[in-house]
C-alpha cells in the first residue's frame, strides 16, 4: 500500500531532502504561516514505517511544496 501527503508550502531545498529523516541533522524551517516544528515528526514516522517493513520518502521544489510518499506492505512478507 502507498499513501501520500501533498501541502502547498514553502518546499524543500534538495540539499536538505536527505538530511530531514536523520536525527543527527535536525532540520526545521518556519511555515508560510510563521508556525515553528521540532523537525521530529518525521524522524518518528520514517522509525515507525521501516520497523513495519515499510519505505517513506519526499519529493519537493522550493515555493510549490513537498509531496511525502510512505508504503507499507499488505501482507506479513517476512512469513
Amino acid at each position: 500500500m502507498k499513501i501520500s501527503v501533498a501541502d502547498t508550502g514553502i518546499g524543500i531545498p534538495s540539499d536538505f531532502i536527505e538530511k530531514i529523516f536523520r536525527i543527527d541533522n535536525a532540520y526545521s524551517t518556519i511555515g508560510i504561516q510563521n508556525e515553528k516544528g521540532t523537525g521530529l515528526g518525521l524522524i518518528l514516522c520514517k522509525e515507525f514505517i521501516e520497523k513495519n517493513n515499510g519505505k517513506i520518502w519526499v519529493k519537493s521544489k522550493v515555493g510549490t511544496g513537498s509531496s511525502f510518499y510512505f508504503s507499507l506492505p499488505t501482507t506479513n512478507e517476512n512469513k
